[in-house]
């Protein structure tokens, strides 16, 4: 496998794919870099170099007990593109992974990065607080955690249909997708899947966003130049005709 060590000594596990200006991919909860082939065969295919790892506690990454933050998330990646030399990527993060994005530059600069594009990500704030009243209620978080300690693997079977809108009338479910879904997920340690509940609803991202519904159109607002696009009645996780829509919109942006 091809992995860096990073500064505590964990094991972090990535795919390079190609050659060309580098895209690097950032994946959600509770899944790792798998999720990504997709694009990342899409993005090498046409003359790109694909970059993406599962994060700490993920996927074939280490599962330490310590780091499970977003500021160590970023200085993971952060050691990554330094081993890798890499320089003008584009980013990409979904949900998590979008947080992970915004939480690097606020950490690191902009000197690798040339643009970036968040996808149903988490930043600025999901959690409700008096200064964010769009939020979601902690309560919800917790069902999360609950869930999670009850029983994970059932936990990870039912949040499929949430996650890719397999819960709305007349919706094709997918048991291929499910099923991935459930082995992404499990192999996640459970450490790091119930911290990072915390991470993901409970971290502020707006001083990383600055040169606010909860999510993108804030962030939209608070990113220089940025571009908000909007793919009504889709899910958040990427599945069929809204892949293929996003396939096409992310190769439009990278090049």
């Amino acid at each position: 496998m091809t992995t860096i060590t990073a500064t505590d000594g964990t094991e972090i596990f990535y795919k390079d794919w190609g050659t060309g200006r580098p895209v690097v991919f950032s994946h959600g909860w509770p899944l790792n870099a798998d999720a990504w082939d997709g694009q990342l065969r899409l993005v090498a295919e046409n003359g790109f170099r694909g970059i993406a790892h599962d994060r700490r506690g993920h996927g074939r990454s280490g599962q330490p007990w310590q780091g499970n933050d977003m500021d160590t998330y970023a200085d993971d990646l952060a050691q990554l593109l330094e081993t890798l030399d890499v320089r003008d990527a584009v980013f990409v993060g979904h949900s998590t992974g979008g947080g992970e994005v915004a939480r690097y530059i606020g950490r690191h600069g902009t000197s690798r990065v040339s643009k970036a594009l968040l996808l149903s990500a988490i930043p600025p704030l999901m959690l409700r607080t008096d200064d964010n009243p769009d939020g979601t209620p902690l309560d919800v978080f917790d069902g999360l955690r609950a869930g999670l300690a009850a029983n994970r693997s059932q936990f990870y079977e039912d949040l499929t249909d949430q996650f890719y809108g397999f819960n709305r009338p007349g919706a094709a479910i997918s048991q291929g997708t499910r099923d991935a879904f459930w082995l992404w997920s499990t192999q996640v340690g459970m450490k790091a899947a119930y911290d990072c509940v915390k991470v993901f609803s409970e971290t502020d991202f707006t001083e990383d966003l600055v040169p606010i519904v909860a999510a993108s159109p804030k962030s939209a607002e608070l990113i220089k130049d940025a571009t908000l696009k909007v793919y009504p009645g889709q899910p958040h996780g990427l599945y069929g005709d809204h892949e293929q829509e996003f396939n096409s919109d992310l190769m439009a942006f990278i090049s």
